[in-house]
């Protein structure tokens, strides 16, 4: 009897000790499983944003700036916050968003820093999509709108429309119908502003310009940003 109540006592630690084990392989195995999913199931662009977030704690970003966000063609307007460093600029585009991912993001790359403007192009890059009309358009830009008024809700903010690249040429009348909506929305709209660079990117007789574009005809070079430039810097704030 003495033996076997030894035997019991030695038992007892060793199941609690394996179910210990169990639980841990457990919690190991549901961990991997739960990180695999996420990392098979990000969100887009999510990389790009944790990015941008490490970027941050590295270097300290202006306080209230004039905030430039949007697509590719905010973040490859390489000398932005140079060219508007009096207007304490910072540029926060994600290469390839389209409008619901700006709206997504907004926790990330648009409300941290508190600004005091936001200079906001996206829109371009949903016209690709063949489901996608200007009422989509339209519709995903008021979500984002309501998104952004809803946290800054005085914040003036300039939109600059949706440009006529030559390499979408064939979304031409879709960009057109998108800007026309998007401006008869703003206009109703306190402290916004809408800047129509569609015209003034073409000819005087209304052709394409390929001569503002890199060599892919969707990113603008030097000349194409100084179009830019003139038309929104009037409507920033110091």
């Amino acid at each position: 009897m003495i033996v076997e109540n030894r035997i019991l006592v030695y038992c007892e630690p060793l199941n609690i000790l394996m179910r210990m084990k169990k639980s841990f392989l457990s919690f190991l195995l549901i961990s991997f499983l739960t990180v695999s999913a996420f990392a098979q199931n990000k969100p887009n662009f999510w990389d790009d944003v944790q990015t941008i977030k490490k970027y941050d704690q590295l270097y300290k970003p202006p306080v209230h700036p004039v905030l430039f966000v949007g697509s590719s063609s905010i973040r490859k307007w390489d000398d932005c916050t140079q060219i508007f460093a009096k207007y304490n600029a910072l540029n926060r585009g994600i290469g390839g968003a389209v409008i619901n991912d700006i709206t997504y993001y907004l926790n990330d790359v648009v409300f941290p820093y508190q600004p005091k403007q936001i200079v906001l192009y996206v829109g371009e890059n949903d016209l690709v999509n063949d489901a996608v009309t200007p009422d989509t358009v339209l519709n995903r830009t008021i979500l984002l709108y309501q998104a952004i008024r809803a946290k800054l809700p005085t914040v003036p903010i300039v939109y600059i429309s949706i440009k006529p690249s030559p390499s979408r040429d064939k979304f031409k009348e879709k960009a057109i119908a998108s800007n026309a909506l998007i401006e008869k929305f703003l206009a109703g709209e306190a402290n916004t502003k809408f800047v129509n660079v569609y015209p003034l990117m073409l000819t005087k007789d209304g052709q394409l310009r390929p001569e503002l574009f890199v060599g892919d005809m969707l990113h603008m070079n030097a000349a194409g940003y100084a179009i830019w430039r003139k038309a929104i810097e009037r409507h920033l704030l110091k």
